[in-house]
């Protein structure tokens, strides 16, 4: 899996506001790779021209959810307060993020086990370890260099490897593995709304904890936005990213390999969508919005007051 990571400041806006918060996270597409074998005894191994990874995006509006700067923060020079605003989301978008991240893979290795390919359970990648999905070089070395250099996060993790040929169903398996991940990520930013619904009460009912159960909702809220763009992201039907794996499978036998050639460039390809085409990225992710507004919506007479929420 690769990620690319652009932090783009919108407007402000807190979680109590009626009309919602507004933005978008662009996040993580899944990676599950492939490992082909010969003869009776099959070997396992990765090669670049198997890999069914993809690069994920996250694109951060601040003010989605947003908090609000304290006393001190207002004193700071208008740079500084932006630097703590960043600080502050990047505390509360890694741990959610890490989480999806690690759902997301976790799904398409246990997709793939249930279609009869152990391969990522006996490697020991079908696991919630995130240490297990994380590349100390890719995910975190990386993204720090690029983003301090150009201001870009760029990088990647460790894909969760599945041998297609186990499947027991080739067509079926490939598509179920596929869509693993991005259901998992609809579900997590379903059940995350309840969630958010339950601490808001938990909070009323112990106020002491209130300041530390809004930071949760906060967090969570990131969550929903988060899992609802990994989803979608997931589906663009450019390949390695997960919807292509989809669309091969309905494409006739000549175009489904030519179509899946596109992977060489699909970085290229994404890149030039995020930087140069982003009115048609966001176009595309036109019905995460409305779902996040119903989200907030739903979860707004909940909220806790806190210097986070507003």
């Amino acid at each position: 899996m690769f990620f690319f990571a652009d932090a783009i400041l919108g407007t402000t806006r807190t979680l109590g506001e009626s009309d919602g918060a507004r933005g978008a996270v662009a996040a993580r597409a899944s990676t599950h790779r492939p490992l082909g074998g010969r003869g009776r005894e099959e070997k396992l191994r990765t090669r670049g021209d198997q890999s069914q990874g993809a690069p994920t995006v996250l694109t951060l509006h601040h003010g989605v959810p947003t908090f609000r700067s304290d006393r001190r923060a207002k004193n700071l020079s208008a740079a500084h307060a932006n630097a703590l605003e960043k600080y502050q989301t990047f505390l509360l978008v890694a741990p959610i993020l890490l989480l999806s991240m690690v759902a997301h893979e976790y799904a398409h290795g246990y997709a793939a086990l249930r279609q009869g390919d152990n391969t990522a359970l006996m490697l020991g990648r079908l696991t919630w370890n995130p240490l297990k999905h994380i590349d100390p070089v890719m995910t975190i070395i990386m993204p720090v260099l690029t983003f301090v250099t150009a201001g870009v996060a760029f990088g990647g993790a460790k894909p969760v490897p599945v041998n297609p040929r186990l499947y027991r169903n080739y067509r079926r398996g490939d598509i179920i593995v596929s869509l693993a991940g991005i259901a998992t990520n609809c579900v997590l930013a379903v059940l995350l709304v309840p969630v958010v619904i339950a601490l808001g009460l938990a909070g009323r009912a112990a106020p002491v904890l209130g300041t530390s159960l809004a930071l949760l909702q906060v967090m969570f809220l990131y969550g929903v936005f988060i899992n609802l763009i990994l989803a979608a992201f997931n589906l663009i039907p450019i390949p390695p990213l997960d919807g292509s794996h989809v669309i091969k499978h309905v494409l006739p036998a000549k175009w489904a390999w030519r179509y899946q050639q596109l992977a060489r460039f699909g970085f290229l390809i994404l890149f030039a969508l995020i930087t140069l085409g982003r009115p048609v990225l966001m176009a595309w992710m036109a019905p995460v919005m409305v779902l996040n507004e119903v989200a907030v919506r739903l979860v707004s007479p909940f909220l806790l007051t806190s210097p986070w929420t507003g």
